[in-house]
């Protein structure tokens, strides 16, 4: 099956609505519906779904990622984290501190070029070596109390899900939240554009990345203003979507200011 098959097969079999499976993965509502469709919203070409999709789908399956790739088709192309080629042209200033290194480069460079058997390997060989640390960490990183309120640098300008509205580079406090979420700093949403999923006051987790896969959420730098949007990117162009039919789809083009601040990873009601 492909990845969209399966998992609207799971979510049938399982009686569980998008809703449910969002919780249980901390995937989009938006996204989910993209992978059971296969299309991109504009082009309706074929979605490449990411290794970190596949770590969230089986996440939310409550199975192994190696299990979750046994059950794909063998031609199900997965993409390895790589900058697509329209970002590649388009301006992006002021890069974060965490780029990847050298090394990292490399390494990503050879994956993609691998056939889709190949990339399955790499993709277990992976899940296992990174089993094998996360158990080496928590060990060492084993604490005999249960913290119950976690600090997050917080910024006072929030990002908008409308008009947009500019992201202040300086953190300017922290703020305790009973969560525990891997994350570099939390900010506040404005306005409806990324309704229903995304509410007004809505506080988001962010985790910095030079670079996203298609169809993640995240903060971006558009013109010099800060948005909550959903990234797509196709053969013919990228842009900036909104979850709300009501707002158009914001185009990134050569002459776009255009930076990647990262990846919402959580969300907090407040």
């Amino acid at each position: 099956m492909k990845l969209g098959e399966l998992l609207k097969s799971y979510r049938t079999e399982h009686k569980l609505s998008m809703d449910a499976f969002c919780e249980l993965s901390d995937l989009t509502k938006g996204y989910i519906s993209m992978l059971e469709k296969n299309e991109h919203p504009k082009s309706k070409k074929p979605i490449i779904p990411s290794y970190e999709t596949i770590e969230k789908i089986a996440k939310g399956m409550q199975i192994s990622v190696e299990a979750l790739i046994d059950k794909l088709d063998d031609d199900q192309e997965i993409q390895i984290n790589s900058t697509p080629p329209h970002l590649k042209s388009i301006s992006i200033t002021h890069p974060l501190p965490d780029a990847p290194d050298s090394l990292t480069q490399q390494i990503t460079d050879k994956v993609v070029q691998l056939t889709t058997p190949n990339k399955k390997i790499v993709l277990r060989t992976s899940e296992e070596l990174l089993e094998n640390q996360n158990e080496e960490n928590t060990k060492i990183n084993e604490v005999s109390e249960i913290i119950q309120l976690y600090s997050y640098d917080y910024y006072d300008h929030p990002a908008s899900a409308g008009t947009g509205q500019y992201l202040n580079d300086v953190r300017v406090e922290q703020i305790e939240l009973p969560v525990d979420v891997d994350a570099d700093f939390v900010i506040p949403i404005k306005g409806d554009s990324m309704e229903p999923d995304y509410q007004d006051g809505d506080l988001v987790f962010i985790r910095t990345s030079v670079e996203l896969n298609d169809g993640v959420i995240g903060v971006f730098n558009y013109n010099g203003d800060a948005y909550i949007k959903q990234l797509v990117i196709d053969e013919e162009q990228a842009y900036l979507h909104s979850l709300n039919p009501a707002y158009k789809d914001m185009p990134i083009t050569p002459e776009t200011d255009f930076r990647i601040i990262g990846e919402v990873v959580d969300i907090y009601k407040v």
